[in-house]
């Protein structure tokens, strides 16, 4: 047995099977174990594919992608996760279901349940009913499971919602253990959550919130920076500061983007919509005011350009440890002069990170993988072991 893949399957089988069963819906809702057992896994898989070493576990079933808004990472990383594991993968298209005839969300949560093992939601679109609609869907299919309607109960994975992005959150962790060499080697290390212009609005909280509410409980220094006016849901903020003290790191609160970058070892520039703007913008979507929206829109650009200086140039980037921090991105970025007249992030900085971005992106399959696997099974470091086994080749 290959070492490597051995001390990693000993490691989790050692780690914390909690996640057996279990929605995977925000990260502070989950262990430090837990997600360590997730970071293993999708470890583990990403070797046994490096290998040629097939990973498919499943002989039939359905993963089903609800996607309420628009995606191309995400999207093609959850078909990919579920094929990697022998899942077949099926649209819930709502403008082609009867969901568009008025059927309960209880209902179509049991018609599509009956041959799946789990369920891929994306809703970011309303502050406060995305995540919301992923715990209707669940306690839904817990009752028709408990009815005998369904053999399993299916589990859900956030695939982004109003509050977090774990499967983003939690790529951009494996990426940076890849980069630092291990997740104790980021204790101390200052990372920068910072506000960035864009020429668009209404882009969800999601991301900058799943950072906070995730590396501040790693024993980081995390920044998250902002123009007046442009803040996160509250209770996330607080929950951040919270796990700083807890987890022994820092957390503040800061309004100039040169300061967040001053002596930090990883930046995160990424625009956002205000908490409030979002609320607005909620309530307008509800009333299908599109007068209401246009209005909004062209309030918000103009307030957004206001602060065009809030760009990732490289004199920011020379504010960074030794000047070369790592710099992050979920993607896609707003880069100036290629994407946008002005944008997040300066061409030659997104350039030079252009191919660790990649890389970053190319986690998250193996994440959303290891999510579906240590949901559907017990021990999962047995089943990794016996895939390695098993050793058949993906490529024949």
């Amino acid at each position: 047995m290959n070492q490597s893949i051995n001390n990693l399957r000993t490691k989790a089988g050692a780690l914390s099977s909690g996640l057996y069963g279990k929605d995977f819906l925000l990260t502070w809702e989950k262990s430090l174990e837990d997600l360590g057992t997730i970071l293993t896994v999708a470890e583990d898989l990403k070797l046994l594919r490096d290998q040629n070493i097939s990973s498919r576990c499943f002989d039939s079933g359905l993963a089903i992608s609800q996607f309420r808004d628009n995606s191309t990472r995400t999207r093609f990383s959850f078909a990919s996760a579920a094929n990697l594991l022998g899942l077949a993968v099926q649209d819930l298209d709502e403008g082609k279901s009867q969901i568009a005839h008025g059927e309960t969300v209880r209902e179509t949560s049991a018609m599509i349940s009956f041959l799946s093992d789990i369920i891929g939601i994306r809703d970011d679109m309303f502050l406060g009913a995305g995540n919301a609609f992923m715990r209707e869907v669940g306690t839904a299919l817990d009752e028709a499971f408990a009815d005998g309607v369904l053999p399993q109960r299916p589990g859900i994975i956030n695939l982004q919602c109003d509050i977090d992005h774990p499967t983003q959150s939690m790529a951009d962790l494996l990426h940076l253990k890849s980069v630092f060499g291990s997740l104790e080697s980021l204790k101390g290390k200052k990372i920068a959550m910072t506000w960035a212009y864009s020429p668009s609005y209404g882009k969800p909280l999601s991301v900058p919130q799943g950072i906070i509410g995730l590396m501040t409980r790693l024993g980081m220094q995390v920044d998250l920076a902002f123009p007046e006016g442009y803040g996160l849901i509250p209770e996330v903020v607080e929950l951040a500061g919270k796990q700083a003290t807890e987890h022994g790191g820092n957390f503040r609160l800061v309004n100039s983007m040169e300061e967040a970058f001053t002596d930090a070892d990883i930046v995160y520039p990424k625009s956002w919509a205000p908490f409030n703007v979002m609320q607005q913008r909620t309530k307008l979507l509800r009333n299908n005011d599109h007068p209401g929206l246009k209005g909004l829109e062209q309030e918000c650009l103009a307030n957004n350009a206001r602060y065009k200086n809030w760009e990732c140039t490289e004199e920011k980037m020379k504010l960074t440890k030794n000047g070369n921090a790592l710099y992050l991105h979920c993607l896609p970025a707003d880069i100036s002069g290629v994407s946008c007249k002005e944008g997040e992030v300066a061409a030659t900085v997104f350039e030079r990170y252009r191919i660790p971005l990649y890389k970053q992106a190319g986690f998250k399959p193996y994440i959303i993988a290891a999510m579906i696997l240590t949901n559907r099974f017990q021990n999962p470091a047995d089943v990794l072991r016996n895939l390695e086994q098993r050793g058949r080749n993906r490529v024949l």
